[in-house]
């Protein structure tokens, strides 16, 4: 089993208390996200002139952007409950049926990873969400008999990091969809400052850089790593924190400057040093690194992938030119990226991440 990685998405369940008192209240709290936060307040406005609940919100985007954070604000800015569940959590119809019957007008239900939510329970949200009425079914065999419930009008808030599993009726009921970005760095400081202030940390503005430019474009690592850098600054009896103190902290930790934690540098390197820079697949890269290739595959591969230092072909992964030039070591005349540029055409990309092609992906080529 793979070790905590500091520069995970997911959340840490002993950090949940110490996310949730840095997170925003309010919409106009929230940073970055613009396109979203203004189609979402224009949603809530609207809600609100017609004194009536919110359509059904779902949002999806990867780990740690605010989804959560989100939903906690479209019920403050309801003024209404909220009520927080899981899709894993919910596995049978019953379970659904006796959440949505407690709910009380106006409440806000928040369903995160909705998509890992049981296909029955699923087929009754249907009726829930369009017609605020769910038939419970009492019996079995010919006995059984479907008695009809009126729910009080809610407002449902899902959130999903694969938008793509969730059912298209599913999918369609929702009013509003919004999907979230990775973070630029310059709005990472603005998270990263905001989160400064609520721990009394004093960090000049080149800290906050430094911080931001190791966080992956995700607001949660950025807080986390924030945080590490302040363990690190108190054991050393500093005061400010500036880029050398906060570039030393994060080094210590294993987060190099493009964020890459050693995961993510043993399967690089691996990748360049053990197999020429490939093709190589998925299996042999993660015995390479002594870790399983569902954790190569969902931890390490898409940052490696999005930054530009790996390719996915039919054939396998390869390292690109700038992952040579990030591990300091020199281009070889026969690097397997020409021979990507060879099978799908002068200027093109490696191939996209296609479902299709996974079971290629997980085939070894030695």
């Amino acid at each position: 089993m793979a070790e905590p990685s500091l520069v995970s998405g997911g959340e840490e369940p002993e950090e949940r208390a110490i996310e949730a008192a840095l997170r925003p209240k309010h919409l106009d709290d929230f940073v970055g996200q613009q396109r979203v936060r203004r189609q979402l307040s224009l949603v809530l406005e609207a809600s609100r002139l017609r004194g009536r609940s919110a359509d059904h919100v779902l949002l999806s985007g990867p780990p740690g952007l605010g989804k959560t954070t989100l939903a906690m604000i479209i019920a403050a800015e309801m003024n209404a409950p909220l009520r927080i569940s899981s899709g894993p959590a919910i596995q049978h119809a019953g379970d659904l049926a006796a959440i949505l019957s407690s709910l009380s007008e106006g409440e806000v239900l928040f369903l995160d990873e909705i998509h890992r939510m049981s296909r029955p329970a699923e087929e009754m949200l249907y009726m829930a969400m369009e017609d605020f009425r769910v038939d419970i079914v009492v019996g079995k065999g010919a006995g059984a008999t479907a008695i009809p419930l009126d729910l009080p009008p809610f407002t449902l808030v899902g959130a999903t990091t694969r938008a793509g599993l969730l059912p298209g009726p599913l999918r369609d009921r929702f009013g509003f969809t919004g999907h979230l970005e990775f973070y630029s760095v310059e709005e990472l400081e603005l998270v990263l400052r905001r989160s400064a202030g609520l721990l009394d940390l004093r960090v000049t503005s080149a800290g906050f850089t430094e911080v931001a430019g190791r966080s992956r474009g995700t607001p949660r690592i950025a807080n986390r790593l924030l945080r590490r850098v302040r363990d690190w600054a108190l054991v050393h009896r500093i005061e400010q924190i500036d880029a050398r103190a906060a570039a030393a902290a994060l080094d210590m930790y294993e987060v190099d400057a493009k964020g890459l934690d050693r995961l993510d540098r043993g399967v690089l390197s691996a990748l360049v040093t053990k197999f020429g820079g490939g093709p190589v697949g998925l299996s042999t890269l993660a015995i390479a690194v002594g870790e399983e290739p569902e954790t190569v595959e969902t931890v390490a591969e898409p940052y490696l992938v999005r930054e530009g230092l790996m390719g996915r072909t039919p054939r396998g992964r390869i390292a690109t030119p700038a992952a040579y030039e990030h591990l300091g070591l020199p281009l070889p005349p026969d690097a397997p990226f020409a021979y990507s540029a060879t099978l799908f055409g002068p200027g093109s990309a490696p191939a996209a991440d296609d479902d299709a092609n996974d079971a290629e992906f997980l085939t070894d080529w030695n």
